[in-house]
């Protein structure tokens, strides 16, 4: 399997899955927009919680109706839209422009995951949720787009531009003259670990921040219940079940893993936020006083 393989999978289930409300008291139910959810009410170490209201992730805005754009402005106050998609994701399905919101577009997939996609781009456009549960199937079978599921989030954390375009993200939310609204295609993965390096420099511990990035399993468990039941009708191994779950939910395996390797490779994830991301411990502070509350 080449990476542009990859990057034409994920281009699909962008376009055709829509995820359920997810059972977590922070969920958004919104009309058009995907795996939402408020970041406010989660506690940190030192006792303190987000602030309600303020921070949300989900997936794109492509399909944002008039009433959650009325939410967006009225309940959240919403000033900035970071974008974690590639191009080929953003001209498939452009967000929604809303008057007085600063759009900041930060691709963080590695490079090497979409090179070649534009080629094949004028296929996938023309596909349903019937092709795309063939190509899955396709895929989950296949020993190399195995490993490259388990290679994806080191890929994204060890990557230099990702860490830029994760650094400058925590910048923005830290300047930010109202409300934050981040997402990536579906709001799982890399919007997942943007929530991940944020609730880090807020102050949150790991089992904080695993619980968070789980939360999306709740929004796709349906789609991964009907896709994960064909692969065991044609007696798919642990491992296709595994790539099932990590391509349409999220593998919390994979990602704790990956916090391992942060832990290994950079010392902490604190540090990592510090050193590979450019936050500052100054900025983390300034980022707390801003969006915690005592409870």
């Amino acid at each position: 399997m080449k990476s542009e393989e990859f990057a034409t999978a994920i281009v699909l289930l962008t376009m055709t899955l829509s995820a359920q409300v997810a059972h977590s008291q922070r969920a958004i139910a919104f009309e058009g927009i995907e795996n939402a959810r408020d970041m406010g009410t989660l506690a940190m170490n030192d006792g303190r919680a987000i602030r309600t209201d303020m921070l949300v992730r989900s997936g794109n805005l492509s399909n944002a109706t008039d009433s959650d754009v009325a939410v967006l402005k009225e309940k959240y106050h919403l000033t900035n839209v970071f974008d974690f998609r590639f191009e080929a994701e953003v001209n498939a399905a452009p967000d929604r422009i809303i008057d007085g919101v600063s759009y900041t577009h930060l691709s963080t997939l590695p490079k090497a995951f979409v090179e070649g996609f534009s080629s094949s781009r004028s296929d996938t456009t023309r596909m349903d949720m019937k092709d795309v549960a063939a190509v899955l199937m396709k895929y989950a079978f296949d020993p190399k787009a195995q490993t490259m599921a388990h290679q994806l989030y080191p890929a994204i954390v060890t990557d230099t531009l990702a860490q830029r375009y994760y650094g400058a993200f925590l910048q923005g939310v830290l300047h930010a003259k109202g409300g934050v609204f981040w997402h990536c295609s579906q709001g799982k993965d890399r919007a997942g670990w943007a929530a991940a390096f944020l609730l880090a420099a807020l102050g949150a511990d790991r089992k904080t921040i695993v619980e968070d990035f789980d939360l999306s399993n709740q929004s796709y468990a349906r789609q991964v219940e009907v896709m994960t039941a064909k692969v065991k009708e044609q007696e798919g191994s642990e491992e296709a079940v595994a790539f099932i779950h990590a391509m349409i939910g999220v593998s919390c395996e994979n990602f704790e893993a990956t916090l391992d390797l942060i832990d290994q490779k950079y010392g902490s994830l604190s540090q990592y936020v510090e050193n590979q991301l450019g936050f500052s411990k100054e900025a983390q502070e300034q980022l707390r006083a801003k969006y915690l509350i005592t409870q």
